[in-house]
């Protein structure tokens, strides 16, 4: 079996060898005003040097245009996918046709990767996109397993199917909606949502013909989060969608933490990686999901759900209370280099406060495992003197901590228990 791709968000260079540290295979990225994710940190000049990173370790990188377009972006679009070609990006994913036709006249050997946006739910669609030069599809997540496994069965066969198995739903169809443009005059299709979805509103009613007579319905103290939708998770079905032989498995989430994308990629990487090699010894019905689910649970999930993955009448997708944060475990550090001076000192970035005392778990690439240790000494990066607590200030804080342990690269992650 070939195996599958696994493909992570990157907002940054340092998310990209955060995602390629914990076993990436490519990554998605996008420059702040062309893609659905104007927020994310790259530039150009930021995303033309995670481009040669990528490849100077054999990795991919590919770049969403997948805005829908108006008229006035066009000239920006033309310069972009110049220099897109130029420094060397492995595909560009879009979803526009205008945009697509750019892509085709500007840079004729680019790789052509159709957005989720574009709504790809059947075969037709696929065979269509193919037909008009496209190398890879990304389906829509409302697909069931039944719909993807004929997909799979009857595309051609260098068409690659591309689908997300993990993290935020959007409320509307497949991203299309308008909810954030008229609430806050910010465009969703643009780049630019507000998340409009995830916020608390009140529903009310009243008599027509006594319009003042306002009832409040169905909510609590909190009010309700009706528009918000669990997090997709499709841990439980790796065996499926490996057994299907899509060909990419994708991540969402541009905008979360290095500790997230360390968390959720380095367990789908496991999970992927012991069911193929489960596969090849014949004992594919050993695999167990249990683990992976007890790991992804440790950072911040809004609920999971499969969403109509195998239920197409699945109902169990709103996450009606709102954002639910992990109680048990935060992001608390990143290693940055060691610092020779003091033994087993190493020079770490704070993400959260750290306490003499405190109890950590460094996170290895490549495997599920993490030692613990505590909090023994705290040290003042520029100083050496020793401290007893310090909490996050400017990005990029620094302080020297005690690791008890071998083997220890720059980038990995820590993550604090609270």
């Amino acid at each position: 079996m070939k195996k599958t791709e696994l493909l992570a968000p990157a907002g940054s260079i340092e998310k990209a060898k955060v995602a390629f540290m914990y076993g990436a295979d490519a990554i998605y990225a996008g420059t702040a005003k062309l893609s659905l994710r104007s927020r994310a940190d790259l530039n150009i000049d930021s995303l033309e040097e995670t481009i040669k990173y990528a490849h100077n370790i054999g990795k991919k990188v590919y770049v969403a245009l997948n805005i829908y377009a108006h008229d006035e972006h066009y000239s920006e679009i033309e310069e972009e996918v110049k220099r897109l070609d130029k420094i060397g990006a492995d595909a560009i994913i879009a979803s526009d046709v205008g945009v697509i036709e750019k892509i085709k006249e500007i840079a004729p050997n680019m790789e052509i990767h159709i957005s989720t946006q574009a709504n790809n739910v059947s075969l037709h669609s696929a065979n269509f996109w193919y037909k008009y030069g496209a190398r890879r599809v990304v389906l829509a997540r409302e697909l069931s397993k039944e719909n993807i496994s004929y997909i799979m069965k009857n595309k051609p066969k260098d068409l690659e199917i591309e689908m997300f198995i993990h993290g935020a739903i959007c409320y509307a169809y497949s991203g299309r909606c308008y909810l954030s443009k008229y609430l806050s005059n910010r465009c969703a299709n643009l780049g630019d949502c507000a998340q409009s979805c995830r916020w608390q509103y009140n529903i009310t009613a009243s008599e027509v013909n006594n319009p003042e007579s306002i009832i409040n319905l169905d909510f609590d103290e909190k009010g309700t989060y009706l528009f918000s939708s669990k997090d997709m998770c499709l841990i439980n079905q790796i065996p499926v969608i490996c057994d299907m032989g899509v060909e990419s498995l994708k991540i969402e989430g541009r905008l979360k933490t290095e500790y997230y994308l360390a968390t959720v990629i380095r367990t789908y990487r496991q999970a992927i990686d012991d069911y193929y090699t489960l596969k090849e010894q014949g004992r594919e019905n050993e695999y167990n999901s249990d683990k992976y689910m007890k790991e992804l649970l440790k950072v911040k999930t809004r609920g999971f759900s499969e969403f109509y993955f195998s239920d197409t009448n699945n109902q169990e997708i709103h996450d009606l209370d709102g954002k639910s944060d992990n109680l048990d475990y935060e992001y608390g550090a990143k290693v940055i280099s060691k610092y020779d001076k003091i033994e087993n000192t190493y020079i770490v970035e704070i993400k959260n406060k750290l306490s003499i005392n405190d109890t950590l778990d460094l996170l290895y690439p490549n495997t599920l495992k993490c030692d613990t240790f505590k909090i023994e000494m705290l040290y003042d990066e520029k100083t050496d003197e020793k401290i007893n607590t310090i909490n996050p200030g400017k990005k990029g804080q620094l302080v020297k901590i005690k690791i008890p342990f071998e083997n220890i690269e720059s980038g990995m992650i820590i993550r604090r228990h609270k």
